[in-house]
Order: C-alpha cells, then structure tokens, then sequence
C-alpha cells in the first residue's frame, strides 16, 4: 500500500507544470475568439508558416483544418508543404540530435502546449500571448534574444521580422535600502513588417489557433453543455412537481 500512495505522489508532482522563472512576468490576458474563424484561419497559417519548421504538432492532422471553415482544397494550396498530404499529422523533418546541437534541445511539440502551460499566472494562452510579445535583443546570447517571460530562452524570435527590434526599458526603485527594476514599457529600435497593434493580432490569431489546437472539439463541447444543463434543468422542474403530485395522494 505504502508503494501505491508512493507512485501517485510521484506521478501528481511530475505532472504539475514546471515554469522556472516564467512566473515571475505578469502576463498578459489572451483576447479569446475561438469562434472567430477568420482569426482560427489567420493563426493557422502564421502557425504553419513560422512555428511548424521546428516544431511538431503530431496529434494533429491538417484535415482537422476543416472544423475552422477551410475546405480540403485551401488546406493543400496554403498550408501544406511538398511532400505532405492533407490527411497527414502535422509533423516536422529535423533531425532530433541536430535541434539538439542548435538548440541545446528537442524543441517541443506544440500541439497541447495552449493547455499545458497555464500556471498561477494565467491560462497556458496567457503565457503564450505574453511570451510571443516579450522577445528583446541580447546579443549575450547565443541565439541574440532574450525574453521577458521566459528569460535565457533557447528559442529565437522567428517573428522578429514582423515584429522588429525592441529593447525593454526600466525604472529603478528604492526599498528598503535596495534598488530594483521595474518594467516600464519598450523601446522600438528597429521596425517590422507589422505595426505594433498589428503585431499584438497576429500574435493573438496564433494563440487562439494554438488553443483551438490543443482541444479542437471544445467549442462542440461547450455547446453541447449547455444544452445538457437546460435538459437537466427542464428534468428537475418535472421530477419536483412528479413528486409534489406523488405526495399529495398518498397523503
């Protein structure tokens, strides 16, 4: 028995999220519009396009592309590459011992990764709408960036070209005899391709579709909910007066 209580506790610790220092960055509120199909669509490309060089999303399938109103045939004019077909997983060819050698590791597979890191700080989008808008140029490091909310990040900006360069400014602030940072906004050194607001939608349409990604029959399962709890509801008005009918005759 001691054993069995010993492995549940280890597999509920090894199953908590594990952030480092991603906490300690307030993040931002992801804009929710898991029903908006123009912005699941829009994300979807900038998905395939930017983050699917790297990164898998093995669970799922481009077909699944049709839930967010894209037809078979836009799926494979826009979204696939050579060698794919429009029933295959969403998959990468890298070779894991060279995205270890560039990267210091496997970059992650991303097809949960909307649900996986939410923590204290906010939903697993939440953490991605804010890391997607914290890169900053540190030429310390390897890669030449740096991020807010996950500082030391192995992981470039590969929306840097959208974004443009920016460099994060600070207040200095004395307690208690000790001067600390904050975060007081940002510098633009060099501009993107997009607007700042423009920026901040794109990255929004990416974090939904991500999030759309990591559960795609979740707007279904809402729906269907909802009507469940008005049956319920309906149900329970019938059994109280059912039983009120009852009682009263054998009283």
């Amino acid at each position: 028995m001691k054993k069995i209580i010993l492995s549940v506790l280890i597999s509920l610790a090894a199953s908590l999220p594990v952030f480092g220092s991603t906490d300690s960055f307030v993040w931002d509120k992801a804009p929710n519009k898991l029903n908006d199909l123009s912005a699941l669509q829009h994300g979807a490309k900038l998905f395939v396009n930017y983050c699917l060089n790297c990164h898998a999303a093995s669970y799922m399938r481009f077909n699944r592309l049709t839930d967010i109103g894209l037809s078979p045939q836009d799926i494979k004019d826009n979204l696939l590459f050579t060698t794919d077909k429009v029933g295959d997983t969403m998959k990468v060819t890298m070779d894991p011992k060279q995205a270890k050698d560039w990267f210091g590791g496997n970059p992650p597979d991303l097809t949960v990764i909307a649900r996986s890191r939410s923590g204290h700080g906010g939903t697993g989008a939440d953490y991605l709408y804010t890391y997607l808008r914290t890169y900053y140029r540190d030429e310390s490091k390897a890669t030449g960036w740096n991020n807010l909310a996950y500082p030391n990040v192995a992981m470039p900006h590969v929306l840097w070209e959208l974004q443009g360069e920016r460099k994060p400014l600070y207040d200095t602030m004395e307690s208690h005899g000790h001067e600390t940072r904050v975060f007081k906004g940002w510098q633009q050194i060099t501009p993107g391709m997009l607007s700042p607001a423009e920026y901040d939608v794109a990255v929004a349409d990416l974090v939904n579709y991500m999030q759309w990604m990591s559960e795609p029959s979740q707007n279904t399962r809402v729906r269907i909910g909802v009507w469940v709890m008005i049956f319920l509801l309906i149900f329970l008005f019938i059994a109280w007066r059912l039983n009120a009918s009852f009682w009263k005759e054998i009283r």
